[in-house]
Parts: structure tokens; sequence; C-alpha cells
């Protein structure tokens, strides 16, 4: 067996690539070398001997009476040295010697094969990582640049993102970790893998992963909503009433879900019911804290959710953390109240319900011109209530003597339910 032939084989097992496949490759990058130097209008064929285990290379040429072209046309006689029985007209072909091709075309020859070879493998890689986005893959650690961790796959590299992290994680050189594969691209340089540690898929992926009735599809994960190292929230369902959802993801004495939290470093993960209901799924998502009553606006998609006031905090949760997630995971906007403060908020309601009443002007006026609250009517000049779309002296002497006779006007109730950065979550859709 030639060196050659060797040489290929043993290529096409360590790389993986088609034999057929790095042959034609070779072909052409001799090809290629001859064209550039003896030009392109020279007719060649270029095959790989299997026999011999060698490249051979064939030049045709057109027999003629009198050459006018050199490199495509060869006199009678001269073919007759290859061939007696050629005619004028015919095509002769005589072996050329690769050898001869010099320094520079062999050269060239190499950097095409290599080139092919990139491709061919780059090409491979592509094809077997672009049908597992989605899926759970393992790589070690192997050095960090200004774009994120770099991760060694076995036959090509994955890249970690900063943004695909899970904050304040330190990983370090030779650590194998475990990620989603989110995105595969190629360009003409490389197969781009992209992988994350934070994406609330890669939750998911773990859940399938550890728990068999998500696997089977006998637990169906709703959605997931996650703060990356922190605390997550995954609404469960079940078809099958003999299968607890919650139980089942939990396993017995935690032990599957603490599986999962040691792999997301200590994740806080809420498992919640989900349910058709938009009132009972938020009931389950805002869960630990206890709701004693709730709001739906269907076309805003906003949940108004009364607490007690003891409850308060841990409905919010720190840094409003959990209504946050609650708000993610359904999908709606969430404002939380007190009970208190929505009295407060319902008393306030109903007087300004009445005194657009009394000034036959619609609700959504006041609104739209900045009054809010009784407070701010009773306190506002008479020359800017008088800028109110409807609005005359006579309505306006009607309104304070409402709010007199209400005892409103020393109301001060703000009509934000609670400060926005802390308590309101409007965070919309699963991710």
């Amino acid at each position: 067996m030639s060196e050659l032939r060797n040489a290929i084989n043993q290529i096409s097992k360590d790389k993986g690539i088609d034999r057929t496949e790095l042959i034609a490759t070779l072909e052409e990058a001799v090809r290629s070398s001859v064209a550039r130097k003896y030009g392109e209008t020279m007719d060649i064929e270029v095959t790989f001997n299997e026999t011999r285990g060698e490249i051979q290379v064939h030049q045709f040429k057109v027999v003629v009476s009198e050459i006018t072209d050199e490199i495509s046309e060869i006199t009678l006689d001269l073919a007759k040295e290859h061939d007696a029985n050629v005619q004028l007209g015919d095509e002769v072909g005589f072996p050329v010697n690769i050898e001869d091709l010099g320094r520079i075309a062999a050269q060239s020859a190499k950097q095409v094969i290599i080139q092919r070879m990139r491709d061919a493998e780059q090409n491979i890689i592509y094809e077997e990582f672009k049908d597992r986005v989605g899926d759970i893959i393992s790589g070690v650690v192997q050095r960090r640049d200004r774009t994120g961790w770099i991760l060694n796959l076995g036959r090509t590299e994955a890249l970690l993102p900063k943004n695909e992290q899970i904050p304040k994680e330190r990983l370090k050189r030779g650590d194998r970790v475990q990620a989603l594969l989110i995105e595969v691209h190629k360009d003409s340089r490389a197969t781009q893998v992209v992988v994350s540690r934070s994406h609330p898929k890669y939750l998911a992926a773990l859940f399938e992963r550890e728990v068999p009735e998500v696997d089977d599809g006998s637990v169906k994960i709703m959605g997931v909503s996650r703060d990356p190292g922190l605390r997550a929230k995954v609404a469960v369902s079940s078809k099958d009433r003999d299968i607890d959802p919650v139980g089942a993801c939990v396993g017995v004495r935690g032990s599957r879900i603490q599986n999962i939290v040691q792999e997301l470093r200590g994740e806080r993960i809420d498992i919640v019911i989900w349910s058709p209901d938009i009132a009972r799924y938020a009931q389950n998502a805002i869960s630990p804290a206890t709701i004693t009553r709730i709001m739906v606006d269907e076309d805003e998609q906003i949940l108004e959710v009364v607490v007690p006031d003891d409850q308060l905090t841990l409905a919010i949760g720190r840094k409003g953390q959990n209504v946050k997630l609650a708000a993610k995971l359904i999908g709606w906007k969430i404002d939380i109240f007190t009970e208190s403060r929505y009295g407060e908020l319902h008393a306030e309601r109903k007087g300004m319900d009445q005194i657009a009443s009394v000034a036959e002007i619609p609700l959504e006026v006041f609104y739209a011109e900045g009054f809010t609250t009784v407070a701010s009517i009773a306190e506002a000049p008479k020359d800017v209530l008088l800028d109110i779309a409807g609005m005359t002296k006579e309505k306006i002497e009607n309104i304070h003597v409402a709010i007199n006779i209400l005892k409103l006007a020393e109301s001060s109730a703000e009509p934000v339910a609670v400060d926005d950065e802390s308590i309101e979550a409007s965070e919309d859709g699963n991710e």
C-alpha cells in the first residue's frame, strides 16, 4: 500500500471525512495546480489510481496538421509516437509528470488540500451539531476570551458567552461543565457552537433529563422563568390524574430537584401547578404568599392581586423577585396591593366615580387631564378645572359641594399601588 493511500486512509479515519470526498479534494487540488502552471486552456484529467495508490494526470491534445496552440494541439507525427492509429482531428492523451509541477505549484496544491479538508471537517461538525440545538452538552473549560469562555467539546469548541453564564458563577480552566446548545452557525472560516447556562430552556432540559415523567410526556413543562443563579419558577401540568406533577418533579425526599439545584449552583426553584384559569395560575405562581382577592383585566392582561398586610413582603420577594418571576411565567402584568391599601384605593375610586357623575363628565376625561384623586380636584384652581373638556363654572360648584358632602377633600391617596422597582412587575411572556 502506497504512502499516499496510507495518508488518505488515516486522514479519513482521524478526521471523519468521507474517503471518496477526500480523494476528490486531492484530485481537484492537483488539477488547480496544473491549471495555475500551464493555463486554464490545458485539457487535463486527474484521477487517483487505487491499484498503484497514486495521483495520475493525463493531458489531452487535438491532432492537427499545423499547430496554432501548443497547449491544446499536437502534430500528427508526434501523436503517432503515442498511438500509431491516431488520425487528424482525434484527441490523444498522454501522462503528465506531476513532479514537474514545481515547488510553488506543489505548495499551492497542498494549501488547497488543507483548506478543503478543513471545509469538509467543518461541514461534518455543522451537520453533527445543527440537529442538537436544545440538547444538553458537556465540555471542558479551555480558555477565556473577550466574549466568554471557550469549551472543548472534543472535535470542536463551543462558546459560552458572558450573557449566557450564571451570574457570579466562578469557572476555571479544566472544569467540566454542562450547558444548553442554543445556536449553531457556519461562516466561511468555521462552525460556531454557542451554549448557555442561564437560558430558561436549560432548566426545562434539566427537568426532562432528571424526571422520567417529563421525558415521557406524562408531566409537561408549561413555562419557565429564571433569575439565573438565584431563583426560578417552573409551571407543570399532567393530564393523568394519578400523577402528581409537583411530586414527580421533586422526587423522593427531593432527590430529583436537588440534582437540578446543584447543577445550577444552588438556584432556588419553585414548582407551581399550571392552570388555564389565569387567576388560579397567578395564585399558584405568586405562592408561597396568600392571596385574598384577584381582579382580572382580560383586555390589558393586567392582574390586581390583593394580599394580607403581613404577606406583602412575601408576595413581592427580595427586590421584587417573586412577583417579577410570576409575571414572566404567566405573561401578564401583576400589581400587588395590601388589603388596607386596596381599601383606600377602592374608596378613592368610588369617590372619583361620584365626582364624575356629578359633573356629567366621563371619568376617563379627568384621568386624561391628570386628576386621579378627589384631593387633586379639590386643590386645583378653578381656571385649571375649566380646561377640562365639558367643564363649566356651575359644574365646578357642584363638584365642590359633592366633595364637602363626601368629606373627601382631605384624602391624599396615591394612584400608584406599589413601587415600580420593588413590587410592580411588568415583564411580558415566557422566555
